[in-house]
């Protein structure tokens, strides 16, 4: 089996990769397409130039290699993917013999997660317009992606984890609660700048509290991601 999870950053995601190395029978791979991202767009992601030197800048290969034998000869392959980095023009004819999951967050948590890490978060940065594109593509093409909120996981980790396993078919495994501190060795080379709390945690963190306070400038890119976000979010599961 190869899962394909898609969100936006800031969104839980890398808690989730972990979860799936925890389970023993998953190889991972941590945004196998940020490379070839940043080399289409020109962009000036912190650690640029470690990223480009550390994964293949051509999309063609990165679909080689995610579509290829399995890492470890393991059962499953769990891809973690950022909706921004499939930019027109990147072949997507692949998803379509994955399993698709598709990992949303209310755009406050993300925007103010987001802006302190890199001032200025635009649209096209937190990946919520890309989300709802890939998935409306994929619904069009007689598919039938599982959607799937954070604040559901960190509220419930083990019903949510384990609903998410039955919908995509895969037996649940209560190992994927927990994970040693310090990170994976898959982790992407970017981790040092961006993993902070994760690295520090050894499973998910409870229940979110109150939505954050947007600071006025950036409350008119919320309300342009809150559309998408409540399109994906009409799917979600539910226990």
């Amino acid at each position: 089996m190869r899962i394909a999870m898609w969100s936006g950053p800031r969104n839980l995601s890398t808690a989730m990769m972990y979860a799936f190395a925890a389970r023993g029978d998953c190889a991972v791979i941590d945004e196998p397409f940020y490379a070839a991202y940043l080399a289409a767009t020109g962009l000036d992601h912190p650690m640029r130039a470690d990223i480009l030197a550390a994964q293949p800048a051509d999309p063609d290969q990165v679909v080689a290699q995610i579509t290829g034998p399995i890492p470890q000869d393991r059962a499953c392959f769990y891809q973690k993917h950022m909706t921004q980095h499939m930019l027109p023009g990147m072949p997507r004819e692949w998803m379509r013999d994955f399993v698709n999951v598709f990992l949303i967050r209310h755009p406050a948590r993300v925007i103010a997660s987001y802006a302190a890490k890199r001032e200025r978060p635009t649209l096209d940065d937190i990946g919520f317009v890309q989300q709802a594109e890939l998935f409306d593509e994929l619904r069009a093409a007689g598919h039938a992606p599982v959607v799937i909120d954070s604040h559901d996981i960190r509220a419930d980790p083990a019903g949510m984890l384990r609903a998410l396993c039955d919908a995509i078919g895969l037996a649940w495994r209560p190992a994927m609660l927990s994970w040693p501190a310090g990170g994976i060795p898959e982790d992407g080379v970017w981790a040092a700048h961006w993993y902070g709390a994760v690295h520090r945690s050894t499973g998910f963190a409870g229940a979110e509290g109150p939505l954050p306070e947007i600071p006025d400038d950036l409350k008119p890119l919320e309300k342009l991601a809150t559309l998408p976000y409540e399109h994906l979010r009409k799917f979600k599961l539910s226990l």
